[in-house]
């Protein structure tokens, strides 16, 4: 459980920082130009570092959580938002391009921090709803 909430913490963070990326770093890179050969990661380069964080994060937490509360919907939401994520990252710029790649990682990434947050709340609950049952069952 403690894996899972970690898990879901980490994916969160990193959901958040994706979209800080998109949205922010332009503007950053704009309004202070010497910076942009520090800051200016390659866009498809940062994003496919991402997902190899974000990917394997999220489905360890996705399942463990899965596993723990069987709510299929929060299992498919969080798929979901892993797969906008992984099609923005690999072929969003060439389908959409740069402001559909961008539009396209935020609703990913939104969706993911949503399913994980579902996912942390069903964990807790479901924490509770045990906890309550032993110290009935002790009684």
């Amino acid at each position: 459980m403690k894996l899972q909430n970690i898990s879901d913490k980490a994916a969160i963070g990193l959901s958040a920082l994706c979209v800080v990326h998109c949205l922010f770093m332009p503007i950053i890179l704009i309004l202070i130009p010497p910076l942009s050969g520090v800051l200016a990661l390659n866009d498809e380069l940062f994003h496919i570092w991402l997902l190899f964080a974000v990917v394997p994060i999220s489905s360890i937490a996705l399942l463990m959580g899965y596993f723990h509360h069987r709510n299929r919907r929060v299992f498919v939401i969080g798929a979901l938002g892993l797969t906008i994520l992984v099609i923005a990252a690999v072929m969003g710029h060439d389908l959409l391009g740069e402001y559909g790649e961008v539009a396209m990682t935020v609703l990913g990434s939104c969706i993911i921090a949503f399913g994980h947050i579902r996912n942390y709340q069903l964990g807790r609950q479901q924490q509770c709803t045990n906890a309550h049952q032993e110290y009935t069952n002790h009684d």
